[in-house]
């Protein structure tokens, strides 16, 4: 009983570590929120677990409006007010 004992424990001693490193790489529930300006306008990309979901585009004059996945593939964005327009995005390079 008592060398039950002791692998229970080292057991137990051996597997908290990886419990650890499970807790750090869990989902996050709050979406990550990248800013920048590409010239009179405000770009805000809106990512879950590194998958980018929706833009939001806010021109220095005028009204903010959002992009969002057409389809859920690369690529295919469309206005969220205006449902029928796509936005292209080709690859013109690549490495």
């Amino acid at each position: 009983m008592r060398t039950f004992n002791r692998l229970l424990l080292l057991g137990l001693l051996a597997t908290t570590p990886v419990v650890t490193l499970a807790a750090d790489d869990a989902p996050s529930a709050d979406p990550e929120v990248t800013i920048r300006t590409e010239g009179d306008r405000t770009i805000q990309e809106y990512r879950q677990n590194g998958f980018l979901y929706a833009i939001k585009v806010t021109p220095k004059h005028g009204k903010p409006y959002f992009l969002v996945r057409a389809d859920g593939s690369d690529g295919n964005f469309i206005r969220s007010d205006q449902p029928d327009m796509l936005i292209p995005s080709w690859k013109i390079f690549e490495w």
